[in-house]
């Protein structure tokens, strides 16, 4: 999952990039609102997070020009404007979501796992495919009452296959969901983790197939 920050205090949107990427996203970082709504008009993330005072363009004029776009990226505002009429309009606007600063960041984390499972279309707290259960509020996997460790960035690999369950993934939308601005991520490196991963996650029934030419699946069963 890729993720982008939008906040004018360079301290604050780097310290929750540090959070976000802890957890396993991708995540960048800019800090104006007229960045935001070019790198908006430009790439694709899964979800922003928003600040509302921001330099030489507002958050919620970028958040207006996003939605004429017909862009449905998942945007949630966090900002010091708390007031009634701000949280209203930010909401008409669009946002998703609104939470104030200051702020908990596990409730932070929280709220960012709630929109992208809504995303998904998840429902359910947990998906189960052949052994493994995925926590999606927690992001974790058990299997036979054990956890399954993983690397924040198999998790993430991992995570995005699952949500496309029954679907190829192309190598180049786990490149998305890996890499930041500042990354250059090959097609070997995307290679390595899935190698990992694989080997991880043989041993509870599950595989990732390759659909030469086309990217990878997960699917319960051996081979792969």
């Amino acid at each position: 999952m890729r993720l982008l920050v939008v906040e004018d205090s360079r301290p604050l949107g780097e310290g929750l990039a540090t959070v976000l990427r802890g957890a396993g996203y991708a995540v960048d970082v800019v800090h104006d609102g007229v960045s935001a709504d070019a790198v908006l008009s430009t790439q694709s993330f899964d979800l922003v997070v928003l600040d509302l005072t921001l330099p030489q363009m507002d958050g919620l004029e970028v958040l207006r020009r996003l939605r004429a776009r017909k862009n449905r990226t998942l945007v949630l505002i966090l900002t010091a404007r708390g007031a009634l009429d701000e949280r209203v309009r930010g909401l008409d606007l669009g946002a998703d979501d609104y939470m104030t600063k200051p702020f908990d960041v596990p409730e932070l984390e929280a709220r960012v796992r709630m929109l992208l499972r809504r995303q998904a279309g998840l429902r359910q707290a947990g998906i189960e495919i052949g052994e493994v259960r995925f926590d999606t509020v927690s992001r974790t996997l058990t299997a036979r009452g054990e956890t399954i460790t993983l690397p924040a960035r198999e998790l993430a690999v991992f995570e995005t296959l699952l949500l496309r369950s029954g679907s190829v993934v192309p190598k180049q939308a786990i490149i998305e969901s890996l890499a930041d601005f500042d990354e250059d991520l090959s097609e070997n490196a995307v290679e390595t983790y899935v190698s990992r991963l694989r080997r991880r996650i043989a041993p509870y029934g599950l595989a990732i197939r390759v659909a030469r030419g086309l990217g990878y699946y997960l699917t319960a069963g051996e081979g792969g």
